[in-house]
C-alpha cells in the first residue's frame, strides 16, 4: 500500500488571516469545437478572530481559480459572535441541500467537525465546537450552509438589545425555560 502525503492547503498570507483551500475541481465546458477545460476552487477565508468568509473562483489554472475564490472570500466575511472558545447556543442551518448541525463544546474539546464545516470553523477561530453535516456532501454547500449558521448565532446581549431587555430578565427566561 502506497503511502500517501496530505498536502497542507492552509497559507497564512497576512499576519492575520487564515486562508484554507476546501476544493479544487475541474470543470469542463462543451462548445463547439470540442470540451474547454477549467478549474473552480473553494475556498475558506478567516482572521481567527471571529471574522470568516466562503469564496468561489473559477479561471482556466488553479492558481488563477484560488485567487479569485480568495477575493470573492474576503468580500464575503461576516462577524462570528464567539462566546469565549465557542458559540453561544446549538444552531441547524440549511442551504440548498447542506444541512450543518453546530453545538457548543466544552473547553478543551477542540473543533470536532470534518471537511468544509472543520475549515469554516477554524478559520473563524472558534476552538471548542462540535459540528455535524446532516444533508449533502456538497463541500460548497457545507461551507455555506455553515456561515449561514454563523451568521444566525446571537449572544445574550443581542437578544436584551432586541427585547429591549435587561441581560439579567433574559438569563432568567432562558433559564427558567431550561429547567
Amino acid at each position: 500500500m502506497a503511502k500517501t502525503k496530505r498536502r497542507d492547503s492552509e497559507t497564512a498570507v497576512d499576519s492575520d488571516s487564515i486562508e484554507k483551500v476546501i476544493q479544487i475541481r475541474r470543470v469542463t465546458k462543451v462548445v463547439k469545437g470540442g470540451k474547454k477545460l477549467s478549474f473552480r476552487a473553494v475556498v475558506v477565508v478567516g482572521n481567527g478572530k471571529g471574522s470568516v468568509g466562503v469564496g468561489v473562483g473559477k479561471s482556466n489554472e488553479v492558481v488563477g481559480a484560488i485567487q479569485k475564490a480568495i477575493s470573492d472570500a474576503k468580500k464575503s466575511q461576516i462577524d462570528v459572535p464567539l462566546v469565549g472558545t465557542t458559540i453561544p447556543h446549538p444552531i441547524r442551518s440549511k442551504l440548498g441541500a447542506g444541512k450543518v448541525m453546530l453545538k457548543p463544546a466544552p473547553q478543551g474539546s477542540g473543533v470536532i467537525a470534518g471537511g468544509s464545516i472543520r475549515a469554516v470553523l477554524e478559520a473563524s477561530g472558534l476552538k471548542d465546537v462540535v459540528g455535524k453535516s446532516l444533508g449533502s456532501d456538497s463541500p460548497l454547500n457545507n461551507a455555506r450552509a455553515t456561515v449561514t449558521a454563523l451568521t444566525s448565532l446571537r449572544t445574550i446581549e443581542d437578544i436584551a438589545a432586541i427585547r429591549g431587555k435587561s441581560n439579567d430578565d433574559v438569563i432568567k427566561v432562558v433559564k427558567a425555560k431550561q429547567a
